[in-house]
């Protein structure tokens, strides 16, 4: 009896281990998605009233009650039905609860109050402070002085930048404080709401911190462009403030300083003890001003202390207190009334009332608190190596009640890219944990907190580079661990995360099973033309970070980084998400790579969410985009996947993806026709000769070079005096093209191209082209017409050109045949400058000239003109998406 016992309490044990060990239920993921119960919390200055942010009529809306009153008992403040209200703070002397609000995601934000005592049907009325169309409001300072009046920046006057006015809380006035002629990015006040500083970008993109001297700015301090420094907050004495600074080269993480503006100089104050991050955060106190504390995050926060009383406050609240890392979340004026927040790994957070007095903490809310903990799955730190024997910070969260051992796996990528990732709730990684993936979260070179040594090693280092490198030896590292099945990897993440999806795609397509973009820019030069004005004061930062479109090497690698041109290497299907209304990544960025994958026959989903901006703040919007990367990812890398959907949602996804086949190639509207349209040349300036080119070919993973001899000779065809250019071109490729031109005109007459088998014959007349294209069995016939003469590519133009009177800033327009269309394409032609290079047919003094096409991408070149002979002596074209991307270079070598 005894064994049979035992035995069944063996058998019962072992039973109770594999349950124990089994895969968590499919958690809903409208527990992670939908909008928390309450979040937000603020206590009054005076400590009477309690705000927070909770759904109001099926959206998130301030609301309030008072400190004592239940949370039901409270009263909606705010009745927005379309966009979340989450950006929100009390006024100084408890009046009004101001909040700001943009319109359907695009950042124009405008600053409103509401009296939080007042009543109405169903909520009070707010005042729109700032009334204003097409304008970015920026809160630079609330004084504690004068507490009706705050200190605000509007770029009303001119989009690029903002002007200072002091506003009135009561009447709405704004009083103009001063215009900002000095294209200023931020400015300081000190306590006493006295404007004492401003910050702009040096002209190499460093960072400037300038005095305000009367009319004039005085700068005081500056760094260099691999660098940083800033101001934090003025000292009682109103000339000493605290600042952040790793200036020189012994001084790599950022450290606390003092500046004293009397003695111009710097005190130290601390850094990292531990020699592992950045200066992180200061905590202060509103009633004595005094250093409270400071913040360092590495894989976890920490807290130095340096009041005993507030140390032994923490102390208590931990002893109190479910573990986790706790926050200070607000405090009422004179500091005795806390509300703090602790949350966790597994946890989203709960927000505590902490009386000082008192030493008691009541629980005031659970943001999520349906979300099953114990189904979560530990986030845990680790470093990983990459091949120059860097070590590259990360996030790994594991599915539960599984080995860790071949699971799809998706690398999720933050955005920014100068930000990071960090400890604690992340509810992309538990969401995805819970339907079987392993999640790693890199904090990648160009990461910020690291020190400027490690945000440096970013620098011009998208797409091809370290950046890119240290994502796929991520992937490299996760299979050699054993926890990623190398044929089950995707790549996820939003904004700079959605470039680098469309990156690790296309310059590393043997990686990835997919991608999900989330609001990510395919064209970087396209990106960068196309920031919002009120970053021009930034744009030297983008100069140094990413690279420069007026430097040509630089523009060369923009391009070269550039996912849609090179979209032909995409293999794994994408799914591409966009907000409609998104000025930092506009939609274009979305529509050209998936025109190009969609006309390349690739896998390619998409979305596109109306009244959305730079991500998705709407619930069934955010809900229904993490619908479609739930099935996208069950689909490619077999994970699991909640079927039943709310029908709400379910349409909602429904009425947000697109149909790919209705969208269109955007507009390049960065390029305007030039006035005057050339339909005519001087064929007297032309001269017969004979030239020899080399032809360098980087396309579709291949890099090859051709030869080119072309032969230029006065003859007879039809009637007519013609020039004769035949071009032969030896190699891969091999081909002859020969085309008469009219010797008074220069325009085309007719044009004979073979290359093997195929043949293209086109005969011109006027402003119309017939021909025919015969390819193996197959006879197409052409016929195009135009409203004026048309141009053709390659000899078509170089010739023309030699005619042109061309010089610096000369500008042109010409229409020139587009045999896929049937009719023609304006092309914008431009000299861009002079530049000094050599080829091997020796060295030249040349005008640089750059086509493009006035609507699209496909057909844009650069062209180097020797000055004294007009003859092209370099040319290079970039190659549509819709052909594989790369590029063709051409060089004179005789």
């Amino acid at each position: 009896m005894l064994v049979k016992k035992i035995l069944g309490l063996l058998l019962l044990f072992i039973f109770s281990a594999h349950l124990s060990a089994q895969q968590p239920p499919i958690i809903d993921r409208e527990l992670f998605f939908g909008d928390p119960d309450i979040s937000g919390a603020q206590i009054s200055p005076d400590g009477k009233y309690i705000t927070f942010v909770k759904p109001f009529n099926n959206v998130r809306n301030i609301w309030v009650k008072e400190r004592n009153q239940k949370f039901d008992e409270a009263k909606p403040l705010t009745a927005d039905a379309k966009r979340p209200v989450t950006t929100y703070f009390w006024s100084r002397d408890s009046k009004y609860v101001l909040f700001i609000q943009d319109q359907g995601g695009n950042e124009n934000f405008r600053i409103y109050a509401v009296d939080p005592k007042a009543t109405g049907d169903p909520v009070p009325q707010a005042k729109d402070l700032t009334p204003l169309e097409n304008v970015r409001a920026f809160i630079y300072d609330v004084p504690k002085n004068s507490p009706n009046k705050i200190f605000i920046g509007l770029n009303d006057r001119n989009p690029q930048l903002h002007d200072i006015y002091k506003l009135d809380l009561t009447t709405g006035e704004r009083t103009l404080i001063r215009k900002n002629d000095d294209n200023v990015a931020s400015w300081v006040f000190d306590l006493n709401g006295n404007l004492k500083l401003g910050i702009r970008q040096t002209a190499d993109g460093g960072t400037e911190i300038l005095k305000v001297n009367g009319d004039k700015l005085d700068q005081i301090y500056v760094v260099n462009n691999e660098e940083s420094a800033g101001p934090i907050r003025f000292m009682p004495d109103g000339y000493s403030f605290y600042m952040i600074s790793n200036k020189g080269a012994k001084a790599d993480k950022l450290e606390l300083l003092i500046y004293d503006l009397n003695s111009g100089k710097t005190k130290f104050i601390e850094k990292d003890p531990k020699n592992e991050v950045d200066f992180g955060d200061v905590i202060f106190s509103d009633v004595t001003n005094e250093l409270i504390a400071t913040v360092y995050v590495g894989d976890e926060t920490r807290i130095y202390f340096k009041n005993k009383s507030w140390e032994k406050d923490y102390n208590k609240l931990k002893s109190l207190l479910p573990k986790g890392e706790i926050g200070l979340v607000s405090t009422s004026d004179d500091e005795s009334i806390w509300l703090v927040s602790v949350s966790r790994d597994v946890d989203p957070g709960s927000v505590y009332l902490f009386d000082r007095t008192k030493g008691t903490a009541e629980l005031l809310y659970k943001s999520r608190p349906t979300l099953p903990s114990e189904y979560l799955s530990e986030r845990k730190a680790v470093r990983y190596k990459v091949r120059d024997g860097m070590s590259i910070p990360a996030y790994l969260t594991l599915p539960k009640g599984i080995p860790a051992k071949n699971l799809p796996t998706v690398l999720f990528v933050h955005g920014g890219p100068w930000a990071r990732d960090f400890f604690g709730y992340n509810a992309t990684a538990q969401f995805l944990a819970n339907r079987g993936y392993a999640v790693l979260q890199p904090n990648f070179r160009g990461s910020t907190g690291y020190g400027k040594k490690f945000l440096n090693a970013g620098n011009k280092q998208w797409g091809r580079g370290s950046m890119q490198h240290d994502l796929t030896d991520a992937v490299k590292w996760l299979i050699k661990q054993g926890i990623a099945d190398p044929k089950r990897v995707a790549i996820s993440g939003g904004s700079y995360g959605g470039y680098a999806t469309l990156a690790g795609l296309t310059f590393t397509p043997d990686v990835y099973a997919a991608g999900f973009d989330i609001v990510g820019p395919s064209n970087i030069i396209t990106l960068l033309k196309s920031i919002p004005p009120y970053w021009a004061p930034a744009k030297k930062m983008f100069d140094v970070r990413v690279g420069s479109m007026d430097i040509p090497e630089e523009k060369k690698l923009l391009d070269e980084v550039s996912p849609f041109n090179y979209a032909t290497q995409i293999k794994a299907p994408l799914y591409v998400v966009q907000g409609a209304n998104d000025p930092r990544v506009k939609k274009a960025e979305a529509d050209q790579i998936v025109v190009a994958l969609r006309d390349l026959n690739r896998q390619v989903e998409y979305m596109v969410a109306p009244d959305e901006g730079h991500g998705f703040a709407g619930k069934e919007n955010r809900l229904a985009m993490y619908v479609a990367m739930e099935q996208f990812f069950a689909k490619h890398l077999k994970g699991r996947v909640q079927d039943d959907i709310r029908p709400e949602i379910q349409q909602k996804l429904k009425d947000i993806t697109v149909d790919i086949k209705t969208v269109t190639m955007p507009k390049n509207e960065s390029v305007e026709a030039p006035k005057e349209m050339l339909k005519s040349f001087d064929g007297s300036k032309i001269q017969e000769g004979n030239f020899k080119y080399a032809v360098k070919v980087n396309a579709m993973g291949q890099n090859f070079t051709m030869n080119l001899e072309r032969a230029i000779t006065k003859t007879a065809f039809d009637g007519k005096d013609v020039f004769l250019v035949v071009d032969n071109l030896t190699g891969m490729m091999a081909m002859k093209d020969s085309l008469y031109l009219d010797r008074v005109t220069v325009l085309p007459v007719k044009r004979m191209i073979q290359q093997g088998p195929a043949t293209v014959e086109l005969t011109f007349n006027g402003n119309e082209v017939t021909g025919k294209i015969v390819a193996g069995p197959q006879n197409m016939p052409v016929s195009a017409k135009a409203d004026s003469h048309l141009l053709v590519d390659g000899s078509g133009i170089e010739l023309p050109l030699r005619t042109l009177p061309l010089a610096e800033g000369y500008q042109a327009s010409f229409n020139q045949l587009d045999i896929q269309a049937g009719g023609a394409k304006t092309m914008s032609l431009k000299v861009i400058g002079s530049e000094n290079i050599t080829v091997d047919a020796g060295a030249f003094d040349t005008y640089k000239v750059e086509i493009k096409p006035v609507e699209g991408d496909a057909g844009s070149s650069t062209l180097w003109v020797a000055k004294d002979s007009k003859v092209v002596v370099k040319t290079e074209a970039k190659l549509p998406a819709t052909m594989g991307g790369g590029t063709v270079v051409s060089e004179l070598t005789k």
